[in-house]
């Protein structure tokens, strides 16, 4: 009884050449598209530097992360962008003491790419809905989600392309805003 219901099972499934080979991840790691995203001294480009405004405070790391801009792969697992072979570019720079704080990420190519920076106050690799600052190309305004991809993109041309990110730390319970000065 039990052996017709094994041929049957056998009959019923695909050959092995048939089966798809799952994709390969790369191992998950911080430096996961920081070698891709460095910047050479005097990058001819396709580059964009982001230049940081409104931190909280000069203490601990801010990171920039690139990606395509479609929302299914807006801030989407690095490990599976990069698996399926997608854009993702990460720099992570201590914060200075004092002056100007900018980021270069190479780019593959001319095109529009989402963009997101964070603080991370304590220097760590994640982030803290609590104490660490977020902020995005095109500067949209946040508030209880994250924005569309769209809304934070940018269009990055031959040679070096410039934006201007401000950041934004929990305002009440759920919300994200700019600091007030």
């Amino acid at each position: 009884m039990i052996l017709p219901v094994v041929l049957a099972l056998a009959a019923a499934s695909p050959p092995a050449s048939a089966i798809a080979s799952p994709t390969v991840m790369p191992p998950s790691t911080p430096a996961l598209g920081t070698a891709e995203a460095r910047c050479r001294p005097h990058e001819p480009g396709p580059a964009l530097i982001v230049d940081v405004d409104g931190l909280k405070d000069r203490v601990g790391v801010v990171r920039a992360e690139l990606y395509p801009a479609r929302d299914g792969d807006f801030l989407a697992d690095d490990n599976v962008l990069v698996g399926q072979g997608k854009t993702f570019r990460r720099a992570v720079l201590a914060v200075p003491a004092t002056g100007p704080v900018s980021l270069c990420l190479r780019v593959p190519a001319p095109g529009t790419y989402a963009v997101s920076v964070v603080h991370a106050r304590d220097g760590g690799h994640g982030f803290s809905l609590l104490h660490d600052g977020i902020g995005f190309a095109s500067n949209p305004k946040l508030g209880h989600s994250k924005p569309h991809a769209d809304q934070a993109s940018i269009m990055v041309h031959d040679g070096l392309t410039t934006t201007h990110v401000v950041m934004n730390y929990r305002s009440g319970l759920f919300s994200f805003a700019p600091l007030k000065r």
